[in-house]
């Protein structure tokens, strides 16, 4: 495994930790907002670095320089690879922004110590590959939004309950994989309690229910931070990919692809802002999971391709809805707002990012979108159908929300609804990214091939691990009978043999009975 020139990754978790220390202790909100922007600052260039480091080395995997974690637990844990390397710095980045879009006057009700957090575990989890320590990260990243639920009063039933199940489920079913051993033949009880987990955490219906309702009771920039990474895609990655039989990949793949065209059409009937943009992360996540299943170089590098740029795209959009709510407070979707005169950087940004997270052309969403319908179309032509189905309908979901928001009379207001200097650096930073990836997609197509072909040659390579002992079992079993063989036995020859020293053995027994 190669090495980094600095340990990157370890100084990126370091520093949020000693941020979130540092932030708890502030009293002044103000205050507490810029030590968090400072810090998530300093760990976007860690990763940042991270990545253009590995991107230097050209291997498959890396870790840290010095291996400073490992002298304290006596392994690696923390490894950048071809799926990690771009997503750990579009974490830092979403992060950083919403840190910087936070309107004065939400300062209060948003826990920076809890976003510094959650931000150290879900890089944490992307920078890991241990099964057990992925599991244990994605049990402790559904901690924050939790206490931030509690903390603003409000009921945790249904985020407990879910939260709850997915965390069981996992441990459930990666004991009884390691129970069974490896390989890729799995029982029930092991393949069914992961397919279940993933599919919770990913919002997958009928497992849904309890992220509209995050949505509806925490800030909107914690659910978008919760939501927008997929971590429910990272976990199919790493636990379901590599070890589920296809017809487990084809159960999810065809759940999946439901809930994209179900939650699609739920968005367009949505009347409030914030269950719209929920749906919409659960159409594309789901689309995503539909990708993750085809197990094809062109359907998995679109997925991986949309996940990327769905990060950014719809990350875009839930940033310029939240500067939307921060001037309005709840945005209702029922009756034309008519905001266009007064803010028009955010009706284009708005447009512009929904569109790209439907793969519009010129955008950094369409060629993912591209690869994915190929590779559905390849595999399963109604899969293909239903994918173009979803797509259709959110992308008439995002021009219908574009109307009623900023078209029809003009809204009369004494405050200025304009983009402040922090909103208007931080959505034209998404935009130039989404326009940038659209228009030079080729290096980002290139990688995200390199890391479909890295978890493809994983999954083979466990498959021919499997084969392998078989084989073996067979080879022993064929040796047994070439040594008979050899001796000029036939299998005749060798049932009459065994059934003489049968006779000879009787025999000897009734000898011996006889002697007094």
């Amino acid at each position: 495994m190669s090495d980094l020139l600095l340990p990157w990754l370890e100084a990126s978790i370091l520093l949020l930790l000693i941020g979130a220390l540092c932030v708890c202790r502030v009293r002044d909100p103000h205050h507490a907002r810029n030590l968090c922007l400072a810090f998530t600052g300093l760990v976007l260039f860690c990763t940042a670095g991270a990545w253009f480091d590995f991107e230097h080395l050209h291997a498959v995997e890396a870790d840290d320089a010095w291996h400073l974690l490992t002298r304290l637990v006596g392994r690696e844990i923390f490894v950048i690879d071809q799926l990690s390397a771009p997503l750990l710095p579009l974490v830092a980045l979403l992060y950083f922004l919403t840190t910087l879009t936070t309107q004065g006057t939400k300062v209060h009700r948003f826990s920076f110590v809890l976003t510094l957090l959650s931000e150290s575990i879900l890089l944490a989890t992307f920078s890991c590959k241990e099964p057990w320590l992925v599991i244990a990260l994605l049990a402790t990243g559904t901690i924050p939004p939790y206490l931030e639920l509690r903390s603003r009063g409000q009921p945790t039933r249904v985020y407990a309950l879910y939260m709850l199940v997915f965390v069981g489920l996992m441990v459930t079913g990666w004991t009884e994989y390691e129970i069974e051993g490896d390989g890729r033949i799995h029982s029930l009880w092991c393949v069914v309690p992961m397919l279940g987990a993933v599919l919770i955490r990913s919002g997958i219906a009928p497992f849904h229910s309890w992220l509209p309702d995050l949505f509806e009771r925490a800030s909107l920039g914690t659910a978008l931070l919760f939501a927008a990474p997929l971590t429910g895609a990272y976990a199919a990655v790493r636990l379901v990919l590599p070890i589920a039989p296809d017809w487990v990949l084809q159960s999810m793949g065809l759940i999946s692809l439901f809930t994209a065209v179900y939650a699609a059409g739920m968005a367009l009937v949505q009347r409030d802002a914030r269950p719209f943009i929920c749906f919409l992360f659960l159409s594309h996540s789901a689309m995503v999971m539909v990708g993750l299943e085809m197990v094809t170089p062109i359907g998995l590098t679109g997925a991986l391709c949309v996940w990327v740029s769905i990060m950014l795209s719809l990350a875009g959009f839930g940033l310029t809805l939240r500067a939307l709510e921060a001037r309005r407070g709840r945005l209702n979707l029922t009756e034309f707002q008519g905001l266009y005169e007064h803010a028009p950087a955010l009706a284009v940004c708005f447009l512009l990012t929904g569109l790209a997270s439907v793969g519009f052309p010129g955008t950094a969403g369409f060629v993912g979108a591209e690869l994915l319908v190929d590779g559905a179309v390849e595999t399963y032509p109604y899969v293909g159908v239903a994918v173009v189905i979803a797509a259709a309908l959110n992308g008439i979901a995002v021009v219908q929300a574009y109307f009623k928001l900023f078209t029809g009379t003009r809204h009369q207001s004494t405050v200025s609804l304009r983009l402040g200097q922090h909103e208007r650096f931080a959505v034209l930073t998404l935009v130039a990214f989404i326009v940038i990836g659209g228009l030079l997609p080729n290096n980002g197509v290139a990688s995200r091939y390199r890391a479909a072909h890295e978890l493809l040659q994983h999954r083979e390579g466990l498959s021919s691990q499997t084969t392998t002992t078989h084989e073996n079992a067979d080879h022993e079993t064929d040796e047994s009978v070439r040594y008979w063989m050899d001796e000029g036995e036939t299998g005749d020859d060798m049932h009459d043999r065994k059934k003489a020293d049968n006779i000879e053995t009787d025999q000897n027994k009734t000898e011996a009975s006889r002697e007094p």
